[in-house]
């Protein structure tokens, strides 16, 4: 049994510089890959790389700190080009001097005129930080609710700007301890105040993006090699293959040197990795497959299935069936070198009537002696004298003789006949062809003198309606995952070596 395409395993090169080099390109593929995943999610997820604390649970201040993985955006953000934002940077560098001047501040000390100066200037630009948004530049303005919100929350006020009156009040910042709030602020607000950022637009309208650069050189310049030599292998193999047939036939290959939609990638790294041997994507391919087909099938089978009973009734309705038929005639259809119909009743005319018929002798004997016993039952022996048995056994004697004198003499003259239909003969041919123009001919005026044509035409389009809506509504998705099953059942008993399974193994 034919194995199916889904299970087909792709050959491997054969020369190992080849295979060496397929698996080098691969692997380089897919560190392209994971580069490119990293790249259209880096500005995303930059609060990420920047901090290394992950929230499992966004609505639970739960924080696990990842602090073992480096911090990587001094070195990513000038590839997108981010830059620190002026506004919150100066917020930030305000707090630092403000928590330096406050070092060693304890409760009930109250701050001298230099922090209160501070103060004020750090409650200034918090309130500008509220009213300008600079979280807006760079898509973050939950940020900025989120800093609001904890704001309140800690002052138990409604306004966001009196909550930071409050929080930096000469009046509170002498009655609480400053560590206490210093880690309020740098845990709770600072942390989401210096994820904000802002990025360059280039001449074309855009943010800057510099990941192209390190994409064309690295990569993109190994990816076009990697094709040109496999556009020169094929060549080589296909000797008549033209350049652009060739590159044509690596068409998968293009999203590897595109410089948009690079996620579309993943089909030709998939490729290379399954052609060099590094993974086996056949059983995700396949259940790809099963699934494309139980989808498709149904309504891909339904719809040629209506096309073609549509056609056939479309000709059986057509008025030109006696014209149809006279079509069939040799001298219309066949030309007088090629007489395909005539040819094929010579070589089975002989066929049945010299060599099958003659051996179907002994049953066409019993068949015609118990007929002609049937009938000879109340014509020869009376109903009264029919317990005798002597008279019974001479009336089936009788038939036997009978019956094997009648099929002797017609398998006589069926073998005799055969053999001179067997035997090249042109008047033979001619009485052929005249015979079977003749058979068309008596059809076609048959069908145009009486009403069969029109009822043969109604019964037939009744016949492909009833088809219609019987067995095309029958069909189910169900079925058609059976048959799959089937497929795959049939073809995994045909690939085990040990040969197909018996009921006794499948109920061990």
């Amino acid at each position: 049994m034919a194995r199916p395409r889904w299970h087909v395993a792709l050959p491997l090169p054969a020369s190992r510089l080849w295979r060496g080099w397929d698996r080098f390109v691969a692997l380089w593929a897919a560190l392209n890959l994971a580069w490119v995943g990293f790249d259209l999610t880096y500005v995303p997820l930059r609060t990420f790389w920047l901090q290394r604390n992950l929230y499992p649970l966004p609505s639970v201040p739960l924080v696990l700190p990842l602090q073992a993985i480096p911090d990587i955006t001094p070195w990513v953000d000038p590839i997108k080009g981010i830059e620190p934002h002026r506004e919150t940077e100066a917020y930030l560098q305000a707090f630092a001097q403000l928590d330096e001047a406050l070092q060693g501040h304890r409760a009930g000390m109250a701050p001298n005129a230099s922090q209160s100066l501070l103060l004020r200037r750090q409650i200034q630009l918090s309130e500008q930080m509220i009213d300008g948004n600079p979280f807006e530049a760079s898509g973050a303005t939950g940020t900025l609710e989120k800093i609001k919100n904890r704001l309140r929350q800690r002052a138990d006020v409604d306004s966001a700007k009196e909550a930071v009156r409050l929080l930096l009040a000469p009046e509170r910042i002498a009655r609480e301890d400053w560590l206490r709030e210093r880690r309020f602020w740098q845990e709770q607000v600072l942390a989401l105040v210096e994820t904000n950022y802002w990025r360059s637009i280039d001449e074309n309208g855009r943010p800057t993006d510099h990941f192209w650069r390190y994409d064309l050189l690295l990569f993109q310049s190994v990816f076009a090699l990697d094709i040109l030599l496999r556009v020169m292998r094929l060549r080589r193999r296909l000797h008549g293959l033209s350049w652009s047939e060739a590159l044509l036939r690596r068409w998968t290959d293009l999203p590897l040197l595109l410089p948009f939609w690079r996620w579309l990638r993943l089909v030709p790294v998939l490729e290379r990795l399954q052609s060099s041997g590094l993974i086996n994507v056949e059983p995700l391919r396949a259940v790809i497959s099963r699934a494309v087909v139980a989808l498709l099938a149904v309504e891909l089978f339904e719809v040629l299935a209506l096309q073609l009973i549509d056609g056939l009734q479309g000709l059986i309705r057509s008025r030109r069936w006696p014209g149809r038929i006279r079509a069939l005639r040799s001298h219309q259809s066949v030309s007088s070198e090629s007489r395909e119909l005539v040819e094929l009743a010579r070589i089975w005319a002989p066929l049945l009537l010299a060599r099958v018929a003659p051996r179907l002798a002994p049953e066409l004997q019993g068949v015609l002696g118990h007929a002609l016993q049937q009938s000879l039952q109340n014509t020869v022996v009376p109903p009264p004298l029919r317990r005798l048995q002597p008279l019974l056994q001479m009336e089936q004697g009788l038939s036997r003789q009978l019956a094997g004198g009648m099929v002797d003499s017609l398998v006589d003259l069926t073998r005799s006949t055969g053999e001179r239909l067997g035997r090249r003969d042109d008047q033979q041919l001619e009485l052929l062809q005249a015979c079977i123009d003749r058979f068309w001919e008596e059809l076609a005026e048959a069908l145009e003198d009486g009403p069969a044509l029109e009822q043969s035409q109604q019964l037939l389009c009744a016949f492909l309606e009833e088809v219609k809506r019987t067995y095309l509504t029958q069909i189910s998705r169900a079925g058609i995952e059976g048959l799959i099953d089937e497929l795959d059942l049939l073809t995994v008993r045909s690939m085990d070596p040990a040969g197909p399974a018996t009921p006794e193994s499948e109920n061990r």
